[in-house]
């Protein structure tokens, strides 16, 4: 089951990667790991708060 287009998941890899790189690159702090959670949803293709708010970038429409 997917609630996110393919232009959605690609843009959370790429914000994910880009939050991610700051525990590394960046100022190294802790917030940087907050971009797992864009990563892996963009990974998955399911987002719960899409769900929760009854949110589809999909474009196929849901099986009921």
């Amino acid at each position: 089951m997917t609630n996110e287009g393919t232009a959605d998941r690609a843009i959370r890899i790429i914000l994910g990667l880009a939050v991610l790189s700051l525990a590394f690159i960046g100022p190294k702090t802790a917030w940087g790991w907050v971009g797992v959670v864009p990563l892996a949803t963009g990974f998955v293709g399911f987002c719960p708060l899409y769900k929760i708010l009854g949110v589809n970038t999909c474009g196929v429409p849901a099986k009921k």
